[in-house]
């Protein structure tokens, strides 16, 4: 049996990975997973070419209309970098005027919080960059000696490793997780187990 995912570009694979884990290796299953912006995606679902979107936003729509968000989870975000020889206290947010930040780009939930977050401080941060990928900012979280901002399950097992170090965890601020689905005759009733199960570990 198929079970056709979209997942937003955005979206961590670790997060991915531990919603669809109860079908990864199963015999039984065929698992298709496609990443795309929410438009797409969205497209896709009501063409019924996806059973589910996954998404760190829940779209807009209306009373009439077909579209159901399920709330998954809702993850911490923190401050990670590599570890330093010699570790000093971090203040946030003052310590951000003289330390560069690896941020999100514009188009995440997390980014307009933390500028929300910052602007009501008066702070204005160095950013060294701005990435749309959590694949990429992953990478350059480990490669480079700034600061970065994530969800720590997107750095999962870097901080494990190692690799990088929690600096601060980001008081206020959270990335949620939705799955996305329509309201079908007939829907995917694997779709059924997997939503059952994040409620269950919720």
């Amino acid at each position: 049996q198929a079970f056709r995912v979209g997942a937003l570009t955005t979206l961590s694979r670790n997060f991915q990975l531990e919603f669809l884990s109860p079908l990864v290796g199963r015999a039984d299953v065929e698992l298709i997973i496609r990443s795309g912006t929410m438009r797409d995606l969205l497209a896709q679902l009501e063409a019924h070419m996806i059973d589910v979107v996954l998404a760190n936003s829940a779209p807009q729509h209306d009373a009439r209309s077909d579209l159901r968000s399920h709330l998954l989870a809702q993850q911490p975000v923190a401050l990670v970098r590599r570890p330093r020889a010699e570790p000093t206290a971090f203040r946030f947010p003052d310590d951000l005027r003289s330390q560069p930040i690896l941020l999100p780009s514009l188009d995440s939930e997390i980014r307009v919080g933390f500028d929300r977050i910052l602007e009501l401080a008066g702070v204005r941060p160095i950013i060294f960059a701005e990435v749309d990928d959590m694949a990429m900012l992953r990478l350059l979280a480990r490669d480079s000696d700034g600061l970065a901002l994530v969800p720590p399950i997107v750095v999962r097992d870097e901080l494990a490793a190692g690799l990088l170090v929690e600096v601060c965890p980001v008081p206020n601020l959270s990335e949620t997780f939705y799955a996305i689905t329509q309201k079908r005759r007939f829907p995917n009733p694997l779709l059924g187990e997997l939503l059952t199960r994040a409620v269950k570990d919720k």
